[in-house]
């Protein structure tokens, strides 16, 4: 009963349903026609932090890396867990995929993860803070999660450190978000480290320019790191979140990329935010599939939310 798979393709989602399922998968053909064939180093990383996180999990990989096999364990969770993300994706490429498993674990989880926070390839660790984890609610997963960030790290060096905790839970709560309502009030986080304190007043007068003209309940706050906690490189991003009257929680962010200004990343981030409010869903696009599998967990009762636009990964 060994399900089979080819490509590189969702690899994070085949090996978390594997874990959740308890289903032992083969993947076949990883990269078997690129230059660097196989695996790439942040997917090896994540098959060791599924092994630190659960029991008797085995993992089988050929010389080339282009083929695995993965035999999952049960998911045990613990605390005072550590794992280095490495810095070619960022930490939230893997909280994801602890957010889905941590609530059925066997006791608690607490994990300190450290790289890369925010970059534009993946959620931040603030999205995932202020919109993820609030959603989470909707299942009846809410005392006790609890996402800290201790460092910031931009690319390419890191250097960031943040502290998950995330409670068990006996069963989720099915789900029916439907309305969406109307945005009550726009909130954000401009975060800028190893550089001029200026970098987030930039970012956040570029966004308010746009986002005052249709809602005057704007608040974006600088948060500025210096000294040991700025991590390895400079770097600042700008994360806003719409909230509406019915309590959704849309999500736009922006990372700052060699070549653009602070006022260059405050604009697109407030139209990006403006284009996930025009798509009329309950969760925005880069939250769907976390929200989707959460549904198809939830027991035998019908669970129901309005979504925008299909992302490709949903």
């Amino acid at each position: 009963d060994m399900l089979k798979f080819r490509g590189a393709k969702f690899f994070r989602q085949r090996v978390v349903l594997s874990t959740l399922t308890g289903k032992s998968i083969k993947i076949e053909e990883i990269r078997s026609l690129d230059e660097q064939p196989g695996l790439r180093d942040f997917e090896a990383s994540l098959l060791r932090l599924l092994e630190k996180v659960t029991n008797g999990c085995s993992v089988e990989i050929n010389e080339t890396g282009t083929v695995l096999r993965y035999k999952p364990g049960l998911i045990s969770g613990g605390s005072n867990v550590t794992h280095d993300c490495g810095t070619s994706r960022s930490i939230g490429y893997f909280l994801e995929a602890l957010v889905c498993l941590a609530p059925f674990a066997k006791k608690p989880l607490s994990i300190t993860l450290t790289g890369v926070t925010n970059d534009d390839q993946d959620l931040s660790v603030d999205v995932i803070r202020t919109v993820l984890l609030p959603n989470l609610r909707h299942f009846g997963i809410d005392e006790g999660v609890e996402l800290k960030i201790q460092k910031r790290g931009a690319p390419p060096l890191g250097g960031g450190s943040v502290l998950f905790k995330c409670p068990v839970v006996r069963s989720l709560r099915p789900v029916q978000l439907l309305d969406n309502g109307k945005i009550k009030r726009i909130r954000g986080i401009a975060y800028s480290t190893r550089m001029s304190p200026q970098t987030g007043n930039r970012m956040v007068d570029s966004a308010r320019s746009l986002l005052n003209k249709f809602i005057p309940d704007v608040y974006i706050y600088t948060d500025h790191f210096k000294g040991t906690d700025s991590g390895r490189s400079p770097g600042y991003a700008l994360s806003l979140v719409a909230e509406s009257t019915t309590g959704v929680l849309l999500s736009a962010e922006k990372a700052g990329t060699p070549g653009t200004t602070p006022e260059d990343i405050g604009l697109v981030a407030a139209k990006l935010l403006f284009e996930e409010v025009r798509k009329g869903g309950c969760v925005d696009t880069p939250n769907q599939p976390i929200m989707l599998l959460l549904m198809a967990l939830c027991p035998e009762d019908v669970s129901k939310m309005r979504v925008g636009k299909l992302s490709q990964n949903t």
